[in-house]
């Protein structure tokens, strides 16, 4: 059973509730270990996760002011390209026009390298667009370390007064045969997501053993980042 919002009615009649509930933006990992099949996996991974009733009942909340979303996909410093631009979510044909927009897009040129704290600095300029929104969250996916541009622990620093709240979702080696490989890499990767990228109210990083778990991954991030809007968050991002 999916857990009510917990929203004061008194908030509800506030101009605030014309806005927006929550801004997440989606940010993908295409940089060179990501291949043609797994770049298909995260984008159909998020479709499906954004289709599934749990997800959705939370995000359709009836009363409530919308949910905002955008994706992005990342890899290099100045490769960033937005998928989906920032759209509010409604109705379920607002989910659809998400969906039929991720199965439409074909795959760019994304250059090699991971540039994990550009694609921080990316996301949070585009939630800067949002600053009427509750809560704005970034959602940060990921197979690898940063290898160039800025450190991600340099960009947590600078973002720290921001106001956002970032996320990571850590995807394993997608070899079942390497299972002792992926355990190792996996933990490592997601103590450097929790000691460089993650920051916020509530930050977590969530797991995908290979790029086949990412919908199921997704799914439980959706939902964990939904329902953890509070009351006493809506006062404090709304605060002036």
């Amino acid at each position: 059973m999916i857990r009510p919002i917990a929203i004061a009615a008194s908030f509800l009649g506030s101009p605030a509730a014309c806005d927006c509930r929550q801004a997440l933006a989606l940010g993908l990992d295409v940089s060179g270990s990501v291949d043609q099949a797994e770049y298909r996996l995260q984008l159909d991974g998020v479709a499906a996760a954004l289709q599934s009733p749990e997800v959705q009942q939370l995000i359709l909340s009836e009363g409530l002011a919308p949910v905002r979303m955008a994706i992005f996909e990342w890899s290099e410093t100045h490769h960033q390209r937005i998928l989906v631009n920032w759209t509010d979510i409604r109705v379920r044909q607002d989910l659809a026009r998400i969906e039929a927009n991720l199965s439409s897009v074909t795959r760019s040129n994304a250059p090699q390298g991971t540039a994990l704290g550009s694609a921080m600095q990316f996301g949070a300029d585009l939630l800067a667009q949002q600053s009427e929104c509750w809560k704005r969250t970034l959602d940060l996916s990921g197979d690898g370390k940063r290898n160039l541009g800025p450190h991600p622990q340099e960009v947590k620093n600078e973002l720290s007064r921001s106001g956002i709240t970032i996320n990571g979702l850590v995807i394993g080696v997608d070899d079942a045969d390497q299972s002792d490989q992926r355990t190792v890499q996996v933990s490592e990767l997601t103590a450097y997501f929790t000691a460089s990228v993650i920051m916020g109210p509530d930050a977590f990083v969530e797991v995908a053993l290979g790029f086949d778990d990412y919908k199921a991954a997704m799914t439980r991030k959706l939902i964990r980042e939904l329902e953890s809007l509070s009351l006493s968050e809506v006062g404090r991002t709304t605060r002036p």
